[in-house]
């Protein structure tokens, strides 16, 4: 099932007072933060990256008044302990990273969304983990095959016009990708594929909320659509048939994550859903929220008024 999302009337409900703190995982401490009145079940949320932080998703406040939402910054980043220790940054690590957290927030049920390798985290902790009191899983804009996101970003480099693809190419061949003048190409295609629409100014919630480029550029590489660290190879494609649980899979319109390949990973998913954000590219929340935020709100009032009363 594919649908294209446009926006309905939402409940608009602020967060109320926010419960935070920190957790230990091997490493170091962990910042978490519960926000919403809602007395439904928990909504925990995997932010992208690697290496990035769960601050930008203030935009989720309407969906509180129905369930607590549930975020934390991933070891490294953000508000969470920065331990020198690279050989942390693995894929199994986040995992079980995610998994203590659970334990120690004490959610034997909850609803799990991941963003863009927030995805990848959350399909690999299920896959790993197995899916008992996961009530949904929630792949927006996810990584869950390098190999594929890299073919999609090579089409999209093909719309960029042709200087810019010149400077992108010319400067990875060189290994100059920190060069001012392979960033500022680098953002032709991020107002393009990863947020269309401009942001008004900083978010003051992100003021003390960094991001830490080692982990990205570690486990993924100079940019959005060149991957050189660890996670070259990454590739749940041929796991996804194993999932078997509610599964909506979301993608902007002009998504990097694009929606053709999306649609490829639902038919791969017994019963799953793909919803398209229209007029947004990766950043949902930023370019479309009201889309997005319906599109989630009916999909997990769906799952939780399927299941045997």
């Amino acid at each position: 099932m594919i649908r294209w999302i446009a926006p309905l009337a939402l409940a608009v409900c602020c967060f109320g007072q926010a419960r935070e703190g920190f957790l230990n995982v091997p490493g170091g401490p962990v910042w978490y933060q519960i926000r919403g009145t809602g007395s439904g079940i928990p909504l925990v949320v995997l932010h992208g990256g690697p290496g990035g932080t769960s601050c930008g998703f203030s935009a989720l406040a309407p969906l509180g008044g129905e369930r607590p939402i549930v975020t934390y910054d991933q070891l490294g980043s953000g508000r969470s302990g920065r331990p020198a220790d690279r050989s942390l940054w693995t894929v199994e690590h986040f995992v079980e990273e995610l998994d203590l957290v659970r334990k120690q927030l004490g959610f034997e049920r909850m609803h799990l969304m991941g963003h863009s390798w927030g995805g990848a985290l959350a399909a690999a902790y299920v896959l790993s983990k197995g899916s008992k009191g996961i009530e949904s899983l929630i792949l927006s804009s996810a990584l869950l095959s390098t190999p594929d996101w890299i073919r999609d970003a090579e089409e999209l480099r093909k719309q960029l016009p042709l200087g810019v693809q010149k400077t992108l190419r010319k400067h990875e061949l060189a290994g100059t990708t920190d060069d001012p003048e392979y960033r500022a190409a680098e953002f032709e295609y991020t107002k393009r594929f990863v947020r269309r629409k401009a942001r008004e100014g900083p978010n003051p919630e992100c003021a003390d909320s960094v991001g830490n480029r080692v982990i990205y550029e570690q486990m993924w590489g100079p940019s959005e659509f060149h991957a050189t660290g660890s996670l070259k190879s990454f590739d749940l494609t041929k796991q996804l048939s194993e999932l078997r649980l509610p599964v909506l899979l979301v993608a902007g319109e002009f998504d990097e994550a694009t929606p053709k390949t999306a649609a490829r990973y639902q038919k791969l998913i017994k019963g799953s859903k793909l919803e398209v954000i229209p007029g947004a590219a990766h950043s949902q929340l930023g370019d479309n929220p009201e889309a997005a935020l319906t599109a989630l709100q009916s999909f997990l009032r769906s799952v939780e008024s399927a299941r045997p009363k």
